[in-house]
């Protein structure tokens, strides 16, 4: 535990949706709810005009729209919502070498590294700095919690949300936690929560109470002395500023169960190119291929194969992901898959460059095995089994292979997903407000206009095409000086003047 409050704890408000609130005027002050819109979806963010009527991150969909029908219901843009954490994250980035993103709207910064802070005083205006200057280059607001430790930095920025500050003083640890529920503490989920509150623990203070031995007995050695140590304010986890990722992965829920076995082998099959393409895209290979399938009664499976070395050719993963759900029996429906890399490395080896060619020459065979039969179908009379299978991305829930109403895509197929960016020839840019029976309904507005018109269209309106996010702020001002020296268009009042209001 450190003697300053010099780890901040930075955490963006309502991330996802006060991004499209700032991109889309007309929706600001309004709830609006961002996640999958099929009706397994589930809710990733919600803004804090949704969270009123009681929705929130993690939700089904379906019981989001029971609890507020007339928020906004828009599909995630991430695109965008990596631009911006770029963004935030290269600010963060001047405050200290020890940075430790958790995500892409949150992180840890070590001031005391960076030089920035060594007291109380001028970790709080560090942390006011950062939020004007946040606000300023990105348009969002974000809270902001300081503390010795990085456990009570992230409690305190929950305390102080949204659009706040709060600073624990060292010292003043146990007497900020007794009164808290013990699931605000790291590590306590439902299920430690329930058996803790079946104890008679409650609140922190409970935990405190009852001592390490007592706490040990219930969650064992590890997990009871940890627990006990956190209730007393104790963490001594430094801030890293690289964490290793332990694995990449992509999964998609169906609105329909899935029954066809070829249709669910597709699937598969796009699921590892897309989870390959992640891969590469992180400079990273795999040893270990992963497939996840839950059925139609919710029990889920999972199957992993080893490989000879570490790869990141996406036939070698294809071909592992099909073997594995060889082994799985999807009779009955399958309403979720899944296909991941685990035992992550910096390097392919040389090795397998013979088992791509063995993975090809089993696709080879499968693809000629597969042309046979069509041609003994063909010559039966027989349509074969896969004629009437649609391409992958048109079963209801799956998203199309390249996006909405992307270039590849022919007019008659396009899909306008809520929420996406679209540019019309002659009313300009625009988003999707919705889509159906052949329209599309648009709002025609940009960041920092006013509130836009609606129109409709056709969805194959030749004059209609997709667009990239625009920014949320046209003109940051300049912090390149910063935080040697505050922006003057940020300095008004004066910062420290500020920070003596905060919470």
């Amino acid at each position: 535990m450190r003697a300053a409050p010099t780890i901040l704890h930075l955490d963006m408000d309502a991330f996802y949706a006060s991004a499209e609130q700032a991109a889309k005027p007309s929706l600001r002050g309004k709830p609006v709810v961002v996640g999958g819109l099929g009706t397994r979806g589930v809710v990733a963010t919600a803004s804090y005009e949704a969270r009123r009527f009681g929705v929130h991150s993690a939700m089904p969909m379906a019981q989001a729209r029971r609890l507020a029908p007339n928020a906004a219901y828009l599909v995630p843009r991430f695109a965008l919502y990596r631009t911006v954490s770029d963004q935030v994250m290269e600010l963060l980035g001047r405050l200290s070498p020890l940075v430790e993103p958790l995500s892409l709207d949150e992180a840890f910064v070590d001031l005391e590294a960076g030089g920035v802070a060594d007291d109380s005083r001028s970790a709080r205006a560090i942390g006011e700095q950062l939020r004007l200057v946040i606000r300023a280059v990105t348009g969002l607001s974000g809270s902001v919690g300081l503390a010795g430790s990085k456990m009570l930095a992230k409690i305190a920025s929950e305390e102080a949300k949204p659009d706040g500050l709060l600073l624990i003083e060292p010292g003043t640890e146990r007497e900020l936690l007794a009164p808290m529920s013990v699931r605000i503490l790291p590590g306590v989920g439902p299920a430690t929560g329930d058996h803790l509150r079946r104890a008679g623990m409650t609140v922190v203070h409970d935990l405190v109470e009852a001592g390490e031995a007592e706490l040990v007995r219930l969650l064992g050695r590890s997990h009871g002395a940890a627990l006990h140590r956190m209730a007393l304010g104790h963490d001594d986890r430094p801030v890293v500023a690289e964490r290793d990722a332990k694995s990449v992965s992509v999964e998609d829920t169906f609105d329909v169960d899935l029954h066809d076995r070829v249709r669910v082998r597709t699937e598969v099959e796009r699921l590892a190119g897309r989870c390959v393409g992640r891969l590469r895209g992180a400079g990273r290979s795999g040893r270990t291929v992963v497939l996840k399938v839950r059925r139609y009664d919710f029990s889920t499976l999972t199957r992993s194969e080893t490989l000879r070395g570490p790869t990141d050719d996406p036939v070698v993963v294809r071909e592992a992901a099909a073997r594995l759900l060889e082994a799985v029996d999807t009779t009955g429906g399958v309403r979720l898959l899944g296909v991941g890399v685990t035992g992550l490395a910096d390097f392919t080896q040389e090795d397998l460059f013979a088992q791509a060619a063995d993975a090809r020459e089993a696709e080879d065979a499968r693809q000629a095995a597969d042309a046979r039969k069509a041609a003994e179908a063909e010559r039966s009379g027989d349509d074969g089994p896969d004629a009437e299978e649609p391409p992958a991305g048109d079963q209801a829930g799956a998203p199309a292979p390249d996006g909405p109403g992307t270039g590849s895509v022919e007019p008659e197929t396009r899909r306008w997903s809520a929420g996406h960016d679209v540019r019309h020839e002659v009313h300009g840019y625009g988003w999707v407000q919705g889509s159906g029976v052949g329209r599309v309904t648009v709002r025609f507005e940009e960041p920092g206009s006013a509130p836009g018109r609606v129109r409709t269209f056709r969805t194959d309106d030749p004059r209609l095409r997709p667009a990239d996010p625009l920014p949320l702020v046209r003109e940051p001002p300049d912090y390149s000086s910063w935080p040697a020296s505050l922006p003057k268009s940020l300095s008004g009042a004066g910062v420290a003047d500020e920070a003596e209001s905060s919470p």
